[in-house]
């Protein structure tokens, strides 16, 4: 069965579900784009793993790459391997140096954890078929609803969304080197991951 990679295009709040988010994966190399909705603490590990932000204790998904690596298992691939009744399966490929082996999983701990081991990350044309959409459609969509909401429920399943990007509020100018330094100590402290990654942004703009 032919492979098809995927990358990760965006994460935005979910239009459809409260408290979920829409992650975006992309056809490496086609235009199709497979929206998949996950939760909120997969989805503040995923992101924080894209940020390149280093939380102050390690997440579930942390502590599973630290256990993989102190008993030499190597992850090789995630593959998003099957849709059924609107519900996305996946599996970790795993290898322990003599033997392959496959471990079930949802697709956003099989991503998050993938992120963490730099693997790439493949799913079906079975999967793509069915809950994949075409950018040009996505596109012409986005410009015929402009700003209304009521086509944001065109997906029965629960398990796709389109995301409305949003621009989040970056800290203040006025604030000082020293005080965004200590807000950003303060928001990892707090585990507050997307405040730390506006906060980096900011600082990353001023020390280019």
């Amino acid at each position: 069965m032919k492979k098809i990679q995927l990358e990760i295009l965006g994460l935005s709040s979910s239009q459809s579900q409260s408290g979920s988010f829409a992650l975006i994966l992309g056809e490496k190399t086609g235009n199709r784009r497979l929206p998949i909705i996950i939760g909120m603490f997969e989805a503040q590990s995923i992101a924080i793993q894209i940020e390149k932000i280093s939380p102050n204790r390690p997440l579930t998904h942390d502590l599973f790459k630290s256990f993989a690596e102190q008993v030499h298992v190597a992850i090789l691939e995630v593959m998003i391997s099957d849709l059924k009744e609107g519900v996305f399966y996946s599996k970790i490929v795993c290898s322990d140096g003599a033997t392959t082996f496959e471990l079930d999983a949802r697709p956003s701990d099989a991503i998050a954890i993938g992120l963490r081991f730099g693997v790439p990350i493949y799913t079906v044309e079975s999967v793509l078929s069915e809950a994949g959409i075409i950018l040009s459609d996505l596109d012409e969509n986005t410009e015929d609803t402009d700003d209304e909401d009521d086509d944001e429920d065109d997906d029965d399943t629960g398990t796709a969304d389109r995301p409305a990007p949003t621009t989040p509020k970056e800290p203040s100018g006025q604030v000082s080197l020293d005080e965004l330094t200590k807000m950003l100590a303060q928001a990892l402290e707090r585990e507050d991951y997307e405040k730390a990654a506006k906060i980096r942004d900011e600082l990353n703009k001023r020390n280019p």
